[in-house]
């Protein structure tokens, strides 16, 4: 059995499907490629795909994995294709490769998120990022299936900074870019979650609501600050294996010595 780690988008209007509304998009979509999928066990077998910390809807986003296995091998490059080619505009396969690691889950301890500020001064962001900083803990509140929940966002937040205000804005509007990293932890803490910290401690308060995207997630790497992609280890673990010697068709076996 194979299993191919894929990374997805979800773009424009697309932001707004549920997690559902995708799994069925594509599982259709490995019906119509045509991929040998393998299945579940049972009364009710189901193909066998495993979605990582997907989204919450109405956020875009530009790395979303998931990884499917297979009952025959496929080219991780010509599969990616097929599927993209089979999904709508807007829920991109970009990326594929092997799997030769375990634990990708595992590896999705952060993300990147930018959230876009309409009617926000630049000025006014910078100085609630500020103030969101400089507090210990910034406790929000978050309905939940169990109720009203508190939590603090503070210790979550691994960054965050407003950035210069963005080239394609008109004029006479304003906009200020938040660029955010935060931790998976648990509860987790969203960029929702984040913005409400920032209205309790600076009352920051956007007249349209945010529009937000996650550009990366993968591990947080504490000396360069960054987060690493999650696909990175497959792809060394495919260069460091040893070619597979290829033998002519008309190689004959080595002879024994003589009697």
């Amino acid at each position: 059995m194979q299993r191919i780690r894929l990374r997805y988008t979800k773009r424009g209007r697309l932001r707004f499907t549920s997690h559902r509304d995708f799994q069925r998009a594509f599982e259709r979509a490995l019906r119509r490629a045509e991929v040998p999928m393998a299945y579940s066990a049972g009364f009710t077998p189901h193909p066998r795909v495993s979605y990582a910390n997907a989204a919450p809807t109405g956020t875009g986003s530009e790395a979303e994995y998931l990884e499917i296995a297979l009952a025959g091998s496929r080219d991780p490059d010509k599969l990616r294709e097929l599927l993209d080619e089979s999904m709508p505009a807007g829920l991109d396969i970009i990326d594929a490769v092997e799997a030769r690691t375990s634990g990708l889950a595992d590896r999705l301890t952060a993300s990147v998120w930018e959230l876009r500020l309409e009617g926000v001064e630049p000025a006014e962001a910078a100085r609630a990022v500020t103030a969101f900083l400089a507090a210990e803990t910034v406790e929000v509140q978050r309905r939940t299936k169990n109720g009203m929940r508190t939590f603090d966002t503070r210790g979550a937040v691994v960054s965050l900074e407003a950035l210069p205000a963005p080239l394609d804005r008109p004029l006479d509007q304003a906009c200020a870019i938040l660029r955010l990293v935060v931790r998976h932890l648990t509860p987790a803490v969203r960029p929702d979650d984040v913005l409400s910290g920032l209205r309790a401690v600076a009352d920051l308060a956007p007249p349209v609501p945010a529009a937000v995207t996650r550009l990366a997630q993968g591990l947080f790497d504490e000396e360069s600050g960054t987060v690493t992609d999650p696909l990175a280890p497959d792809r060394e673990a495919v260069t460091a294996a040893p070619p597979t010697a290829a033998v002519p068709a008309d190689a004959k076996a080595p002879e024994g010595p003589a009697a």
